[in-house]
């Protein structure tokens, strides 16, 4: 499932648009990341009601957070991100803090994965950033894609390894 959530404000001085770069007090940036990571032991559990509720948790914690979601994608069994971070906090906080609350919410909203998952540990620990520069169309491009390649496999037939 693809969701994208285009740049809605954008900065302005004296009236004129500075474009994509956001402000803090003393720092103007642009600084965008590609996250990827997947549930524990890669099962493919993302599927149905719990790949929208996934979709709609990363979204809610990152509005809650000020954190904008670029591009992203829920696959059945990992999760592709681009987000924009504030240059005030790590990438590493970030990632832990999305993965962390909402393996609580996941969890505590579909009690059936408590079988596979224990203590709450749905995600994998690591995770694959990678920092966008200028080829951000190219990076959203392939998350973009890579939803095609997940609904066509879908379409195939293949068949999920985690069964309620």
């Amino acid at each position: 499932m693809y969701f994208l959530i285009t740049y809605a404000h954008h900065l302005t001085k004296g009236g004129t648009i500075m474009g994509r770069w956001k402000k803090l007090s003393h720092t103007i940036y642009e600084c965008n990341y590609h996250l990827v990571w997947i549930p524990k032991y890669r099962y493919r559990v993302m599927e149905g009601k719990v790949r929208y509720y996934v979709r709609d948790a990363l979204r809610r914690l990152c509005e809650w957070r000020k954190i904008e979601i670029i591009a992203g994608n829920v696959c059945s069994d990992h999760v592709h991100m681009v987000l924009e971070i504030p240059p005030k906090v790590s990438v590493s906080q970030v990632t832990g803090y999305l993965k962390g609350k909402s393996a609580l919410k996941i969890m505590d909203k579909f009690p059936h994965l408590k079988k596979r998952y224990w203590n709450k540990h749905f995600w994998s620990p690591g995770y694959c950033v990678s920092t966008v520069g200028l080829n951000k169309e190219q990076i959203v491009k392939y998350v973009r894609w890579q939803q095609k390649k997940d609904r066509e496999a879908e379409e195939v037939g293949q068949q999920s390894l985690f069964t309620e």
